[in-house]
């Protein structure tokens, strides 16, 4: 067992991913700006399943609080065995006519952030020969639907190049593009999610289930349930031309 810390811990994903890891008996550092939904999940999770929980409140936009994660990544005392980068964010706008700074602030959570943290917990995994990051990215990264889409596909293609880096070192790195989850992501980006049909959904736990699977196996990409796994080889395979007519930003479903 060890010490796991989750960003964007305070709802949907990342509390799933909490609970599967504290009924196994790991400790957690939960992350996110909302320090009394973290507070209600320490409180869960340590009665239940008696694991140690620090909370750690931190809105991810903001350089100073970024860099008391850092300090925690840092620490030799409980160190962390297995950093989740799941923190995320609907801009809710078009990027023509769309406010710069909520740009800037997605760019921050869903980019600097993953780089920021992911270098400070991998050296110090690096010095201890092991240790496990999950960079949450998404389907969206094979689309081109808005700067969303863009920021998903760097985490994808940092986890892979950085897969690369750390072979031998023990360390292990995944990325994981989950497709439809039923979270608080549609209403906070202005999308109704009762458009698309029920089965596309994924299931919270199934989700987190495969993900850390992937990572205990050394997998550096992880694509869950069939159904996308099917859409991923055809994003993947197709001609841009057509990635952009049949998966572009006006086929983000929002405003529908």
């Amino acid at each position: 067992m060890g010490t796991a810390l989750i960003t964007g811990a305070g709802s949907g994903l990342g509390k799933e991913f909490a609970r599967i890891l504290a009924a196994e008996g790991n400790n957690l550092v939960l992350v996110a700006r909302n320090e009394e939904r973290l507070n209600a999940i320490a409180r869960e999770t340590q009665k239940a399943d008696n694991v140690r929980v620090e909370v750690l409140p931190a809105d991810l936009t903001k350089p100073d609080d970024r860099e008391r994660v850092v300090r925690r990544l840092r620490s030799r005392e409980n160190p962390v065995t297995l950093l989740i980068n799941n923190a995320g964010m609907g801009l809710g706008q078009d990027f023509v006519g769309g406010s710069r700074r909520r740009e800037t602030e997605a760019l921050n959570v869903m980019v600097t952030a993953v780089l920021v943290l992911t270098h400070a917990a991998v050296n110090e995994m690096v010095k201890r020969g092991r240790g496990s990051i999950i960079n949450v990215a998404s389907i969206s990264s094979m689309t081109v639907q808005g700067t969303y889409s863009a920021h998903k596909a760097w985490v994808k293609v940092f986890t892979e190049g950085l897969a690369a880096d750390l072979k031998g070192t023990g360390v292990r790195v995944t990325a994981v593009l989950p497709g439809l989850m039923h979270t608080d992501f549609h209403r906070r980006a202005k999308v109704d999610a009762t458009q698309w049909k029920e089965w596309m959904f994924l299931d919270l736990r199934r989700v987190a289930e495969s993900a850390l699977n992937a990572a205990r196996r050394g997998r550096v990409l992880a694509v869950p349930s069939p159904i996308y796994k099917v859409a991923y080889g055809a994003l993947k395979f197709s001609p841009r031309v057509l990635v952009r007519k049949i998966a572009g930003p006006k086929m983000s479903g929002r405003g529908r």
